[in-house]
Formats: structure tokens, C-alpha cells, sequence
């Protein structure tokens, strides 16, 4: 859409070029006057030195405000913007001009039409969305342009933020969430070694301040590094969904469309979690932890969903021994935790060892950058697919670190989550699916 530059905050009207280009067209006419005495061109020159400032006074008090309602329609990565701009515009809707800023991740498929109407002028935009996601669509600027174009004026009046909801679907045959990771399997036979926190589940890494007595000395003497026992924790049959917003070394934009479908992930199995009346809760990771507690109905859903879309970007990266310790004071140990992030190296490659360690059982749901960046390096084809196939290696090895402390989806087709269902019905550690 062509429109106006709008004008800068706390500017109401402002020039354009071309008022610039007459004020000056006319000082040089009405200099040329002065300097050979002749009264031709200051006759030529002085309508164009008051004609910027007579635009300035031509937009009738009625536009002072302009209040905007709009809405999305549309389904699957289809996305229609409606909109209704209200006013009493008359024969101005004519120079009145709106400018939908897209989100990242959006290509705009038709431009913008408006359309006069007796309420004010109503605009529709169509877009779509390459990947499900949850985005934040700016206030609409609503800018008036006088006749010749020399001033440029915002319209103010209330202007509400719009959420746009794409969220893959859940799978039927996995409706019902099962949390099946810290059941006993046919077969299974539980260990006599009881710990502080349940039955042994294996060996682990020691962290720093381990107590001696979950050191064990066994394996430590055969590995020639210091071992500790890891015990099963009780499971609670909650499930609790946590969001890492924090910035990475991908850049804002592709934070923006991670943390997108991010949200939308979390929005689908809110859902199936609500249709199911299971308990859960949510929580979000940037500077400080964002928790909605444990519960479920009806007013839980809206706490949820509110809290999902009012889930931001964060500036500042926090540590992630802090989201450990503020998931320890909203929830209890024993809440399976999922944790959604990118999982793209530091500062976000050791959030899940934390929150392991406090006592969550955790299933980490990565968004995959990789899809996002295809087609973006400038290379022939065939080199396309080996940069892609290093890329994916790497990943992999990234991700495998985390085997240890529990089931790994690695998230590449966005508008499926067949692969996080299938790890919750019969979840199995030390697996990247």
C-alpha cells in the first residue's frame, strides 16, 4: 500500500517533501524579486511560501479523532484483516489513508482496499502466514493527506491491538494428553533404592553443592568423574507448559516468528487440556517468570489464553537458575514441565538441566529455526541442500545433549504436533523424535 510518511510521536501534522520543495521554489522566487527589483516573481512566489501553511488549517475539527474497530477472519495460514475506521469523513474519505504494518512471518496476498461507508470507511487486507503462530498485529495508523499533498496529519482516537490465532491442531488419536513418563511399563520392575525424591532412574552428572550421599562412588570410580544418583520423582498427573521468550543469536525477527509459533503450540494444547478437563498451568520465561497456576474450567481458559497471547519477546536474557527457582514457588516438585524454546545454543541450552534439577519432569517441544531459514543464504541448489543437511547435523548434536533429562521433539513441520503427541502418550527418554 502507498501511504503518506505518518508523522513522528507527539507530532500531530507535519510537511512532506513536496511542501518543502514549494517553500523553497517560493523563497527563491520571492530572493530573484528582491535582487532585480522586479515585482513579477514575488507576485509567483508568495502564494507558494503560504500555501503549506494554509493545508495546515484545512482538516476540519470532525477528524480530530477517528476510532478504529477491526477484527481477523480467515482460516489456516489464511488471514483477513476487517476493519472499520468510524468518523463523520464526508468528502475527505478521500484523502484519509490506512497503513497495517504486517507482523514477521506474514506476506501480504491482496493490498489494502477501503471502501467510504456511512459509519466512516472500512478496509480489508489479506495475508498469510507461513507458519501457525500467535502474532500481535500493531495499532492501524490512520493518517489525513490534504488535496495537494504539501501536509501529512495522524488521526488519534482509540486504536486496540489485534491477536491473530493460527494454532496447528491437536491430533485426534492423541485428543486425551496422556502423561504416561513416569508410569511403570509392562515389564518394568522398580528399583529397591529409594531417594529423597522417589525410586533410582538412573545416573547423572553431578551438579555443584551435591550432597555426598547422592554422589554415587561406584560409578564415579569407573568413569573417573564425579556421578550422582537420579531419582524418579512422583508424578502428579499435572502438566505444566512453559515458554522461553528470551532473545538468542537468531536476531528479533526469527525470535519474533519462534516465539509466534511457540505461542501457538501452547494455545493448541491448552485446548486439548481444557476439552479433556486436565489440570494444568502456565508459564513463561524472559527476565522473570510469568506463572498462571495450576487449574482448569472455564475461567482458567481465559487467565490461560490471555497470559499466551500477553507472552512478549523479553530484552534482557535471564538466568536460568532464576526460572528454576520461580517455577519452585508457583508449583509444586513432581509437575510435568514442557518446555517450549528454540533451543538454539546460549544463552537458552541450559534451562532444561535447571528445571530438571528443582524437580519438574521435563519434555522440551523445540521450534526448529531451520525451516524459517531456508532460501535465505543466496545458494544454488545443490548447495541449498548441503548447507541444510549441516545444519540439521547440527541440531541434532545440540539437542542430543539433552537426552539425559528427558524426551526431545525436535519441531520441524509446524503445522503438525503428531510428534509431541506421540512422545506424550508413551514418552521415551534419551530420544530426539
Amino acid at each position: 500500500m502507498s501511504a503518506p510518511v505518518p508523522p513522528t510521536a507527539g507530532a500531530e501534522t507535519r510537511w512532506t517533501s513536496r511542501a518543502y520543495l514549494v517553500v523553497a521554489f517560493g523563497g527563491g522566487l520571492v530572493a530573484l524579486a528582491v535582487a532585480f527589483a522586479n515585482p513579477v516573481p514575488l507576485f509567483a512566489g508568495l502564494p507558494l511560501l503560504l500555501a503549506p501553511l494554509l493545508a495546515v488549517g484545512q482538516l476540519p475539527g470532525r477528524l480530530a479523532s477517528a476510532d478504529l474497530e477491526w477484527r481477523a477472519t480467515g482460516l489456516g495460514p489464511d488471514v483477513g484483516i476487517e476493519g472499520l475506521v468510524r468518523g463523520n469523513f464526508g468528502s475527505f474519505a478521500t484523502d484519509v489513508a490506512i497503513r497495517v504494518d504486517r507482523p514477521p512471518g506474514a506476506t501480504e496476498t491482496q493490498p489494502i482496499r477501503l471502501v467510504a461507508d456511512p459509519q466512516g470507511i472500512r478496509f480489508t487486507v489479506r495475508w498469510r502466514l507461513a507458519e501457525p503462530s500467535i502474532v500481535l498485529v500493531p495499532p492501524a495508523v490512520v493518517v489525513w493527506r490534504d488535496p495537494l499533498g504539501l501536509t501529512v496529519r495522524r488521526l488519534v482516537g482509540a486504536r486496540p491491538t489485534l491477536a491473530v490465532q493460527r494454532a496447528p491442531p491437536w491430533p485426534r488419536r492423541g485428543r486425551a494428553v496422556r502423561l504416561e513418563r513416569l508410569t511403570t511399563h509392562p515389564g518394568e520392575v522398580r528399583s529397591r533404592l529409594v531417594g529423597p525424591s522417589g525410586d533410582f532412574y538412573g545416573v547423572r552428572e553431578a551438579a555443584p553443592g551435591e550432597p555426598p550421599r547422592r554422589i554415587n562412588w561406584w560409578a564415579t570410580a569407573r568413569t573417573g568423574r564425579l556421578l550422582a544418583n537420579d531419582y524418579q520423582l512422583d508424578r502428579t498427573g499435572d502438566l505444566l507448559i512453559l515458554v522461553d521468550r528470551r532473545p538468542s543469536a537468531l536476531g528479533p525477527e526469527l525470535d519474533e516468528r519462534l516465539l509466534g509459533v511457540a505461542r501457538a503450540a501452547a494455545y493448541a494444547l491448552a485446548e486439548s487440556l481444557l476439552q479433556n478437563k486436565v489440570r494444568f498451568g502456565y508459564a513463561s520465561f524472559g527476565e522473570f517468570v510469568q506463572a498462571v497456576p495450576l487449574s482448569t474450567g472455564r475461567i482458567h481458559r481465559l487467565r490461560v489464553l490471555r497470559a499466551i497471547v500477553a507472552s512478549r519477546r523479553s530484552a534482557v536474557v535471564g538466568p536460568a537458575e532464576r526460572c528454576a527457582l520461580g517455577l519452585a514457588r508457583f508449583y509444586r516438585p513432581g509437575v510435568t514441565t514442557l518446555i517450549i524454546s528454540s533451543w538454539t545454543g546460549e544463552p537458552t541450552a541450559n534451562l532444561v538441566p535447571y528445571v530438571q534439577r528443582r524437580g519438574f519432569p521435563v519434555v522440551l517441544l523445540s521450534p526448529s529455526p531451520l525451516p524459517l531459514r531456508e532460501g535465505t543464504g543466496d545458494l544454488e541448489a545443490t548447495d541449498e541442500l548441503l548447507a541444510r543437511r549441516i545444519e540439521q547435523l547440527e541440531r541434532r548434536a545440540q539437542l542430543s545433549e539433552l537426552w539425559s533429562h528427558g524426551p526431545v521433539v525436535d519441531w520441524t513441520d509446524y503445522w503438525s504436533l503428531e510428534p509431541l503427541a506421540r512422545v506424550l502418550r508413551r514418552p521415551s527418554p534419551k530420544r530426539v523424535s
